[in-house]
């Protein structure tokens, strides 16, 4: 009988050996990248363009060490912080309306994957009615064209002249630091074929888009940055660029700035006031780097503010 018990529990281990020898393969892929909400009766889509991690310790200014360490921490991050790329689709029924275009090839395979991601959300780049840019970096603007041909055929690309005036000029090079100074040949690689195209048409904030959608100025990160401003059904939606580069530092400290600020002292005070606008009227905010879908609410919290995300709604947040 012992025997038989032995035999029994070698035969039983031999069988489970080979299913313990092959470790479950690691996937890493994430789901779709899209995510929608209703603006009154417009369609809101938050398209992500991919993640790239950015030295929030090297690159953020006008905050002590410590400090940085410390709000980081407090958001569970690292100074190594992996910063989302979002782009947004308003869809009015008769228009869609891209709002920023990621940043093509210009960032690596850390970019690049709004028109996949467009594609799963169930909408082809050639159905984009217009695009319209925040403003001119690389990781906003560079996915409108892909090796010298627009991704958004059919689209019109519209964004300040303000920031054409600078990046598109190579003769004001001086006039920003050197480290920024790769946005110009950024800037003529991917605009040049749109203009090309004669698919830009460019805009002086404040201006009205369109009926419910006006591009209010929000110059400091560059001379042409703009908020969208997107009314409809009673609501408010705030669509920025670079307003928020880092939110577990800037939306405690809006004081903190970064690098890339063409104008720092005008970039903050706009970050300030665009803060407590957001704050006071309670709009929907939809923010190019908060983490992906990078929708939610700006609440007044001390001396800052704190973003409250919306509520993920497997349906669609109304």
């Amino acid at each position: 009988m012992k025997t038989a018990a032995t035999l029994l529990t070698l035969f039983t281990v031999a069988l489970a050996a080979p299913l313990g020898a092959a470790p479950m393969a690691v996937n890493s892929a994430q789901a779709p990248g899209y995510y929608r909400m209703m603006l009154g009766d417009w369609q809101i889509t938050a398209v992500s363009d991919g993640t790239v991690t950015i030295p929030a310790d090297k690159l953020l200014t006008r905050i002590a060490p410590d400090t940085l360490n410390a709000r980081l921490a407090d958001d569970a991050l690292t100074p190594q912080v992996e910063t989302s790329i979002n782009a947004y689709v308003i869809n009015t029924g008769d228009k869609l309306i891209l709002v920023d275009s990621g940043a093509g090839a210009l960032l690596g395979n850390n970019g690049g994957h709004l028109p996949e991601n467009l594609r799963a959300a169930g909408i082809d780049p050639s159905q984009i009615d217009t695009v319209l840019l925040t403003h001119v970096h690389a990781d906003h603007s560079g996915g409108v064209q892909r090796d010298g041909k627009p991704v958004f055929p059919n689209a019109t690309v519209r964004v300040d002249q303000r920031d054409l005036d600078l990046w598109l000029n190579p003769a004001r090079e001086k006039e920003v630091e050197a480290s920024q100074r790769h946005t110009f040949a950024e800037s003529e690689r991917s605009l040049r074929p749109v203009i090309s195209a004669g698919k830009m048409k460019a805009f002086r904030a404040p201006a009205q888009i369109m009926p419910g959608i006006e591009a209010l100025p929000a110059p400091g990160h560059t001379p042409g940055s703009v908020i969208y401003k997107v009314t409809r059904g009673g609501e408010t939606l705030l669509l920025w660029g670079d307003i928020i580069h880092v939110k577990a530092v800037q939306m405690p400290q809006p004081k903190v700035a970064i690098h890339f600020d063409v104008n720092q002292d005008q970039a903050v005070a706009m970050r300030e006031n665009t803060l407590k606008m957001a704050a006071q009227s309670n709009a929907w905010v939809a923010s190019a780097h908060i983490a992906f879908p990078g929708i939610g609410k700006i609440k007044a919290q001390g001396d800052g503010y704190r973003w409250v995300p919306v509520n993920y709604s497997s349906h669609g947040a109304k």
